[in-house]
C-alpha cells in the first residue's frame, strides 16, 4: 500500500463528507488539481504552508486507487516528487483521517505514517 496524504482544514473535510466528495482546497481549485504529500514530504508540507493553524486533519488515501491519467507523480521543491490528482475523489476512498493537533512549542503532532 502507498499512502499518500492531504491536509485539510476539519470544516472542509466535514464539507467533502456531507458531498461526498472531496473537490480541493482553495489553493487546489487555483491550481487545477489536488495538491497531496508524501509520507516523507508531509511534515515539511505542513511547516511550511500550516504553521500554527489548528482544526487541520491529516487524510490518508491510496495513490493507487486513482487512474494513472489523474494521479501524476510531478516535480516541485527543488526536484521533489509530489502527487497531484487531476480531478476529486470520493471522501469514501480515505484510508483513515486523523487531527493535527499542535504541541508546546506550536508545531504539527503527527500519528506514526
Amino acid at each position: 500500500m502507498s499512502l499518500i496524504f492531504k491536509i485539510a482544514p476539519k470544516a472542509l473535510w466535514q464539507e467533502a463528507e456531507a458531498a461526498g466528495f472531496f473537490a480541493g482546497a482553495p489553493i487546489d481549485l487555483a491550481d487545477g488539481y489536488i495538491h497531496f504529500s508524501s509520507a516523507e514530504t508531509v511534515k515539511e508540507t505542513a511547516a511550511l504552508y500550516f504553521a500554527g493553524q489548528t482544526d487541520l486533519l491529516l487524510i490518508a488515501v491510496e495513490s493507487e486507487d486513482f487512474p494513472e491519467d489523474q494521479m501524476k507523480w510531478e516535480a516541485s521543491r527543488g526536484g521533489t516528487l509530489f502527487p497531484h490528482l487531476y480531478g476529486k475523489f470520493p471522501a469514501s476512498k480515505a484510508v483513515w483521517v486523523k487531527s493535527l493537533s499542535l504541541d508546546a512549542n506550536g508545531n504539527h503532532e503527527f500519528p506514526e505514517l
